[in-house]
């Protein structure tokens, strides 16, 4: 075991709420590893699925910090924003639950009937969701404005959690993830990570380094790498002196449309590991690795670790994706009959 690498979050750790058990694990992928490309020891899985918070996923890390601070502050109600099944809302949500804290929940679209997934785990947590149609990245924003502000107004005191949980003081959840990941796996070459609202990757690249983080782009923003690069430099307080390692073509039609490649990879990890992997980020970001073995960005014969950032109830409130399993079930059924 090599020397214990140096936290950089530790000391600024005032505010940070506790809401989770840590290290989350770090399992081996031996089958997954073989049925990409890679050798039987090069693949291992970093767990953050398995936070125990609100079905577990990589918001936890950066809510301790935004959350935190927002309670530290006096804040009554957490206000943020996301898609209908952001991942992040359904954690805050369940954050403000863990603190005693109301929260609202901006969500672009509208209500529909059979409201699955992340959305009824928002009612479950107690969160008020405010639809706010189909709307731009800034008005969604300006949404969150309105919506504070009417709080304000009738005497709460809210703090706003940025989009996808990502700000400079977010991303020191994954800068303390990184130090995390680096006394499990020493020998780490390469984490791949997909990039949503990028601060989970920013916090990965301060502590591993711009060349030890790959990350696959999902189409959450329009610019991932300014969106990370900014993270990243206000994590370092400096200008970031590396390119980052990004991969774009993964994206597809569109943020919320399913890939063919994500699907295949949502298969693979299921069928290989008993792993399941959401549609929109993780799905994504294994068909980006299986991508990046085949392009020879990632090799063999070098540990990789994949960060499972979560996202498990946002596949149940996807229907492409469910119709698609539901497939392969009638698919591969026998019927039984006695004698």
């Amino acid at each position: 075991m090599s020397e214990e690498p140096q936290d950089t979050t530790r000391g600024q750790d005032i505010t940070r709420a506790e809401l989770m058990s840590r290290p989350t694990p770090l399992e081996a992928a031996p089958r997954l590893a073989r049925a990409i490309g890679l050798e039987s020891d090069d693949l291992w899985v970093k767990r953050d699925d398995l936070i125990g918070l609100g079905g577990g996923g990589n918001k936890v890390r950066k809510l301790e910090w935004t959350a935190g601070a927002a309670r530290a502050e006096g804040a009554t109600t957490l206000v943020t924003s996301g898609a209908a099944q952001s991942n992040h809302a359904r954690l805050t949500a369940a954050a403000g639950a863990r603190l005693g804290m109301d929260v609202v929940l901006v969500l672009a679209g509208a209500p529909s009937e059979g409201m699955t997934g992340n959305i009824a785990l928002d009612g479950l947590f107690g969160a008020r969701v405010v639809w706010a149609g189909e709307v731009s990245e800034g008005e969604l924003a300006a949404a969150v404005d309105d919506v504070a502000r009417d709080l304000r107004e009738r005497g709460a005191r809210p703090a706003v959690i940025p989009f996808g949980g990502s700000s400079v003081l977010g991303a020191r959840g994954y800068a303390a993830a990184g130090t995390e990941l680096l006394v499990q796996d020493p020998e780490l070459v390469t984490a791949v990570v997909a990039v949503g609202s990028g601060g989970t990757m920013a916090g990965l690249v301060h502590t591993l380094g711009a060349e030890r983080v790959l990350g696959v782009h999902c189409g959450a923003v329009a610019d991932p790498e300014h969106t990370v690069g900014h993270l990243v430099e206000g994590l370092a307080g400096q200008p970031a002196a590396t390119s980052l390692r990004l991969r774009l073509d993964q994206v597809g039609p569109g943020y919320s449309a399913l890939t063919e490649p994500a699907m295949d990879a949502i298969t693979t990890a299921a069928r290989t590991e008993g792993i399941v992997l959401d549609p929109v980020y993780t799905g994504r970001a294994l068909a980006g690795l299986i991508a990046a073995v085949h392009d020879g960005q990632v090799r063999p014969g070098q540990r990789t670790v994949f960060v499972h950032t979560g996202g498990l109830p946002g596949l149940f409130g996807h229907g492409e994706t469910l119709e698609r399993a539901r497939s392969a079930v009638a698919g591969t059924a026998v019927r039984w009959s006695r004698g």
